[in-house]
């Protein structure tokens, strides 16, 4: 399944959250890094569910930008 993911950037670092998975969170230091780290918490986060009987949700977020 594709997720949409938001990243951000903080002192130092950057941070991403996937809107359809509460919880599932990542940090790194650069913005390949942490699309690196959420890749692998996304499939940490829904493998646990699964392990867990829990429904994995389906990503119904749509990532776009607007001009202003």
């Amino acid at each position: 399944m594709r997720y949409a993911i938001v990243i951000e950037k903080g002192n130092g670092n950057y941070s991403a959250y996937v809107p359809d998975l509460p919880g599932c969170v990542a940090t790194g230091e650069t913005v390949e890094a942490v699309e690196e780290e959420i890749g692998a918490a996304i499939r940490f986060h829904t493998e646990g569910l699964k392990t867990d009987g829990l429904e994995v949700p389906a990503a119904t977020s749509i990532a776009d930008y607007v001009e202003s």
